[in-house]
């Protein structure tokens, strides 16, 4: 599924202080916000619209097939040069 980004201000000091105090103790600001933000799709998102989107999801993954780079039978051109 893509991914987006948001964009959400706070006041300089406040964020600095929260790094350094997450830091001590190996917590990722990034992670706990995705964390958050995930708690607020389970709260406001009805659960048959996370199932939709969760099976539409599924859906585009089966349809993907890996694509494999073509790569050339080195034996065969050695043979016609």
């Amino acid at each position: 599924m893509k991914k987006e980004s948001i964009s959400v201000q706070m006041e300089s000091e406040k964020l600095r202080a929260t790094r350094k105090y997450m830091e001590k103790k190996d917590a990722s600001l990034e992670q706990e916000l995705a964390d958050a933000l995930t708690k607020l799709y389970e709260k406001y998102v009805p659960a048959p619209v996370r199932e939709y989107i969760d099976e539409a999801a599924e859906d585009s993954k089966s349809k993907e097939k890996p694509k494999k780079p073509k790569v050339a039978d080195q034996s065969s051109r050695e043979s016609t040069v």
